[in-house]
């Protein structure tokens, strides 16, 4: 429904291993809120994501 990206520093090669991590904030029956983040080695957060998203049930087999 909704996805918000704020990149806050520039990736480079010099930049070494990215780490994302996402994370659920609220779930309803039809949407949830997510986010995620981006941090270098030194823990500087790099990029913040935030998005609603529609729910759908999984066809069963």
């Amino acid at each position: 429904m909704d996805l918000n990206v704020k990149f806050l520093r520039p990736v480079t090669v010099d930049t070494g291993l990215i780490t994302c991590t996402g994370a659920v904030l609220q779930q309803g029956r039809r949407t949830a809120l997510a986010e995620a983040r981006l941090t270098d080695p030194r823990n500087r957060l790099l990029a913040h994501a935030t998005s609603t998203c529609l729910l759908f049930p999984l066809p069963t087999p």
